[in-house]
């Protein structure tokens, strides 16, 4: 017994401390109608987000739990009815502002139920022994399917939309993630939105920082390097599209990336 924990715990801490699944097509989801018109409203999303989104002197907008949990009921009625949404029978454009406020407003919830935490990491609700975090636990029902927050990343909006802008939108209740939108997403302002967070985050020093002639970047451009070309130069010629200012200056004579980062704490208004 003695020796098998002993392997078990070399297993363990020789594991990567986050391995970012692949975008994986969920060909059940590829359904869609170009000729709809069915719009889903998502104002109570748009209203909540709102009244506990805060804006921080640092630059990153963080999110008041605490007093967020007196509102879960209207959060859960508000997933409850996308719960309900024929998905399928929407547009794309309908179909994505859909799937990524219902990602967001998921991670909110979940968050809520294990409050106070100091991670996202640390709500260990995902099935399989290695697993760490709430990201493959099944959190709601949609046209009979049950859904996690890694399916809708990885398993739809990734492999669907091919956009690696999606990953400023889904927001992972970390410091080091993207800033939670402004605003519900929405079949007319997505693109708006998607354009504002990517440069809200290149131009924020957790997202890429040239210092002493090294480029450190935010992990997420090494955990989805895939989405953004596959390379460094792809990546660099992401952060290069976006960057502003100083950030432009200092990104014309880089050509590799030195170095990556990440804060896992809670984006809790707290901090």
């Amino acid at each position: 017994m003695v020796r098998t924990l002993a392997l078990l715990l070399l297993v363990l801490t020789a594991l990567p401390a986050w391995a970012a699944p692949k975008a994986d097509l969920w060909q059940r989801w590829t359904a869609h109608d170009p000729a709809s018109t069915l719009e889903i409203d998502h104002g109570d999303w748009d209203d909540f987000l709102k009244r506990h989104r805060l804006a921080g002197a640092d630059g990153i907008v963080r999110f008041d739990y605490g007093r967020a949990r007196a509102e879960r009921g209207a959060l859960d009625l508000y997933l409850g009815g996308l719960a309900m949404v024929p998905v399928s029978r929407l547009n794309r454009n309908e179909q994505r502002a859909f799937w990524i406020n219902l990602y967001n407003a998921l991670t909110i919830r979940t968050v809520l139920s294990r409050y106070p935490v100091d991670s996202i990491r640390d709500i260990g609700i995902s099935p399989g022994f290695f697993a760490r975090g709430p990201w493959g636990a099944k959190l709601i029902r949609i046209e009979g399917e049950e859904i996690s927050l890694d399916d809708i990343e990885h398993r739809i909006l990734r492999p669907i939309w091919r956009d690696p802008r999606i990953h400023y939108a889904v927001n992972c209740a970390s410091l080091g993630c993207p800033d939670l939108p402004p605003a519900a997403f929405t079949a007319q302002n997505t693109e708006t939105l998607l354009e504002a967070g990517a440069r809200a985050y290149v131009n924020h020093p957790r997202g890429a920082e040239v210092k002493d002639g090294g480029l450190t970047v935010s992990s997420i451009y090494d955990w989805f390097k895939e989405d953004f070309g596959g390379t460094d130069a792809g990546v660099i010629a992401h952060l290069r599209h976006y960057a502003e200012g100083p950030l432009a200056d200092a990104l014309a004579g880089i050509t590799r990336i030195s170095d990556d980062r990440y804060d896992w704490a809670l984006n809790d208004s707290k901090r």
